[in-house]
């Protein structure tokens, strides 16, 4: 079984997860981490670009395509049922010390959620008791509050929550 802790970065469209995750990535890569993330898409998505060899293979009926290079590998594999967040990381994502999610709302893992006062009316999940919430507002919440720009003061409690120092 996969040991990395798992967050998820959840909030309303359009109120800044991926920022969020941009900025933490590197804070948390500086700190000497390695880091994985799962973006999820309530839609249907396609990498492949047509035409391409991969997306050639994948048209002639293959269940799985692996692109690999010296420096890269994707693997596109058709899925009978979604996997969840513990079988992502399951099957793809050894060797790393922290996974950070962007949505996954739904799953039971804890949740850091982004909220603007410009972009909604209301953070996403304040009632289903989020581990931190990250904002532009002076919002009255019992859990810890970040600024946007906080990325250091996340990056420490995200830390000393979550990630083992024997790196």
């Amino acid at each position: 079984m996969n040991k990395s802790p798992i967050i998820s970065i959840v909030g309303k469209s359009n109120s800044g997860k991926t920022t969020l995750i941009e900025k933490l990535v590197p804070e948390i890569k500086r700190r000497g981490y390695r880091v994985a993330t799962i973006k999820h898409d309530v839609h249907d998505f396609d990498v492949d670009v047509p035409g391409k060899d991969s997306w050639k293979h994948a048209q002639a009926g293959v269940d799985s395509v692996i692109v690999a290079s010296a420096k890269k590998l994707a693997v596109i594999k058709r899925l009978e049922k979604e996997l969840s967040l513990d079988e992502i990381a399951e099957r793809y994502l050894n060797n790393v010390d922290i996974i950070i999610t962007e949505g996954f709302k739904k799953e039971n893992k804890p949740k850091i959620e982004v909220f603007r006062k410009e972009a909604h009316a209301m953070p996403l999940c304040l009632d289903t008791g989020p581990l931190a919430i990250v904002s532009d507002d002076e919002l009255d919440v019992e859990v810890p509050r970040f600024g946007l720009e906080e990325i250091k003061k996340l990056v420490d409690f995200i830390e000393s929550k979550f990630i083992i120092n024997d790196i």
